[in-house]
C-alpha cells in the first residue's frame, strides 16, 4: 500500500495508541479495556506502516507531495 501519512499524522498516532494502551491497562476494566487496546494496537500499527486504511476510500492524504 502507499503511504499517506505525514510525520505529524504519524507522531499523533502513535502518542494517542500508547495512551490507550496505556489507559487500558491501568484505568478501566471489563469491555472499555478490549476496545482501547484493539484501538491502541491499530494506531500504533497504522503509525508505523504510514498507512492508514480509512485514508484510501476519501484519496486523503497527509503525506507532503
Amino acid at each position: 500500500m502507499k503511504k499517506n501519512m505525514g510525520s505529524t499524522d504519524r507522531t499523533v498516532r502513535m502518542i494517542a495508541g500508547i495512551a490507550f494502551i496505556l489507559a487500558a491497562i491501568f484505568l478501566t476494566s471489563g469491555a472499555l479495556d478490549i476496545v482501547l487496546y484493539i484501538f491502541g494496537s491499530l494506531w500504533i500499527v497504522t503509525s508505523i506502516v504510514g498507512t492508514c486504511p480509512l485514508y484510501v476510500p476519501f484519496n486523503i492524504s497527509t503525506k507532503k507531495q
